[in-house]
């Protein structure tokens, strides 16, 4: 079936009301009420079908947004960049992503969300093309900047297609697999990652995390191209220009500060600029305004916030991932620098949550919310506290010496209480979003969890690296005496010396925490001739090692305590949310939908 053959989504989807008013015309005819319900139901055929490729897409951009982290040591080796270049690499992407979100929403909403979809699928296939072949690192830099901006177009459209195609009570499931897919993509990153590099398949290396994107794209391009049908929003809606780039300013303003601020030590001006983002922001709110009364085409259409499950469920979402930015940076240093494991060994540790967050991602859209409404976000956010706490007892009792079995049952609490709180946390906002509006609402939902993600990031700085230099200075202290016997003992140092040793020992292990860059080697390390000594270095080694881990697990404490309380806070904020999630959502009025498939 060719795509000019798919019926529109607009023109054919019509779904049922609890109470259909009697006699109503159930085939929208022109004597039907705009606000009439409809007794008969046809649902596009196709629309399971087209679920896959979305879902495809959505795990594909998900994937890329983790997995590169992993291999950002084989980028930086093979291509010689620097540290600022492979930051670039990783924040590029997310900024970019971040920044075209609204945008990408409201084109969906306006060109066709069909259309506006498979453009950003051809164009983040096309770039991760392009950053499979790089050869220099300002060619990967601007790739992956592409990448993230094609990701922004494409994303919204996820959401609300998925709103507009399916009924309500199908929704449900749709947004449960969405849930799923992106839970599995956000920590199945690490481990494919890691395996990808780490067997360096065809000699490709890191390219291979771009070039796998490639055979992926083009299935959702040439496939999606036959199954999604066409939307679009009832009206006739125009781009609201000057909306896009006073909404484009403040959100970088507010944005760029939080992903580069440690890099750049938290200068004034990036205070500056996120204080100065809140007037342009301002000033969006009310150009926003000023285009409802005028043409009634705003980018962000304000009426939306009046409605309680989306602007609770907005602040709900923001919270949560505020936390989840910090677990999931803060959990990805203590494993890799702190227990020092390798990428393959950190992504396969992950799978206790990724079991966890399979087994409620379903359930809990499909069963637990229907059934017991809010109240079952809220055990799920319980849930996840208990895991927080049992993951702190285990860094604490066991340290550096802490194994992947150890962390199993925290991981696997941690998962089921993310999986019950975050999946429906969409279908909880969308739940009373008209149809015209889905894009529109779609790209603020992406954008308030990409927020909330950037801000966990800049608290990692704070609540993570913040103590980290006491903690290493503490952990030292601790090891000091038995230290010194060892060198003495082992190294045959004099005392004297075995003194000057540790203290040298201690001044390299505080300043090198203290770094930016953990792969930079400060200066008293290097000025320290007896830290070179091979007896003296072979003893230091163990101790190296224990201290590194020690302090880790001890930061990693301090940043789960404070994800407890944001999840606290997400528990009784979560009472501003409905009771119960509405299955009758509102619908356009089928007279209205006809028009808009008849233009589509």
């Amino acid at each position: 079936m060719s795509s000019e053959h798919v019926p529109s989504v607009e023109t054919e989807v019509e779904r049922p009301r609890e109470q259909a008013g009697a006699g109503t015309p159930a085939d929208g005819s022109a004597g039907a009420s705009a606000e009439a319900p409809t007794d008969e139901v046809k649902l596009d055929p196709l629309r399971w079908a087209a679920l896959l490729v979305l879902l495809v897409s959505a795990f594909m951009d998900l994937l890329d947004g983790t997995i590169a982290n992993v291999a950002a040591p084989s980028m930086q080796r093979e291509l010689g960049a620097g540290y600022s270049a492979i930051q670039w690499i990783l924040v590029g992407y997310q900024l970019a992503f971040a920044l075209l979100l609204i945008l990408g929403g409201r084109l969906g909403d306006i060109f066709g969300r069909k259309k506006v979809f498979l453009i950003g699928v051809a164009g983040f296939t096309l770039t991760s093309l392009t950053a499979g072949l790089a050869q220099e690192p300002w060619q990967l830099v601007v790739s992956r900047v592409l990448q993230g901006a094609f990701s922004g177009i494409m994303v919204p459209q996820v959401l609300s297609i998925i709103h507009v195609t399916f009924s309500n009570k199908e929704r449900g499931t749709a947004f449960a697999l969405h849930g799923l897919v992106g839970g599995l993509a956000a920590t199945l990153g690490l481990a494919l990652g890691g395996l990808m590099v780490q067997w360096d398949l065809f000699g490709l290396d890191w390219r291979l995390i771009f070039l796998v994107n490639v055979p992926v794209g083009l299935f959702g391009l040439f496939y999606g191209s036959k199954v999604i049908t066409e939307s679009r929003a009832p009206q006739a809606l125009r781009l609201d220009v000057t909306g896009v780039l006073l909404a484009t300013v403040g959100m970088l303003m507010l944005i760029f500060p939080l992903l580069q601020g440690r890099e750049m030590g938290w200068p004034t001006l990036g205070f500056v600029s996120m204080a100065g983002s809140l007037l342009v922001l301002t000033g969006f709110v009310l150009w926003q305004k000023h285009k409802i009364r005028k043409d009634g085409s705003p980018l962000v259409e304000l009426g939306l916030f009046r409605t309680r499950s989306f602007s609770s469920g907005l602040a709900v979402n923001l919270i949560f991932y505020i936390g989840m930015g910090m677990f999931t940076i803060g959990w990805t240093l203590y494993m890799q620098i702190g227990m020092g494991w390798s990428p393959m060994r950190a992504g396969l540790t992950s799978l206790p949550f990724c079991l966890g967050a399979f087994m409620t991602a379903t359930t809990s859209v499909m069963i637990l919310v229907p059934k017991f409404g809010r109240k079952a976000l809220q055990v799920g956010a319980v849930v996840l506290v208990a895991g927080l706490g049992a993951y702190i007892w285990v860094a604490g009792e066991y340290g550096s010496q802490v194994t992947s079995w150890h962390l199993a049952i925290p991981l696997f609490l941690i998962g089921l209480g993310f999986g019950t709180v975050a999946t429906p946390l969409p279908l909880i906002v969308t739940s009373e979003v008209p149809h015209k509006d889905a894009g529109s609402a779609s790209g603020l939902v992406n954008t308030n969890t990409q927020l909330g993600f950037a801000i966990g990031g800049a608290l990692v700085s704070v609540v993570f690296f913040g103590g980290l230099v006491g903690n290493t200075g503490a952990a030292v202290e601790n090891q000091a005496p038995q230290l010194r016997k060892d060198l003495v003992a082992v190294a045959g140092l004099s005392p004297e010396r075995a003194d000057e040793a540790v203290a040298a020992y201690r001044t390299c292990t505080v300043d090198r925490a203290g770094e930016k860059d953990m792969a930079i080697v400060p200066e008293s390390c290097s000025s320290a001739t007896v830290l070179s000594e091979p007896a003296v270095a072979e003893v230091l080694e163990p101790y190296a090692k224990d201290t590194t881990g020690v302090s880790f697990a001890a930061s990693f404490q301090t940043l789960l305590w404070t994800f407890v309380g944001i999840t606290a806070v997400v528990f009784f904020l979560l009472f501003s949310v409905p009771r119960r999630l509405r299955q009758d959502g509102p619908e356009d009025a089928a007279t209205e939908e006809r028009a808009a498939g008849a233009t589509a």
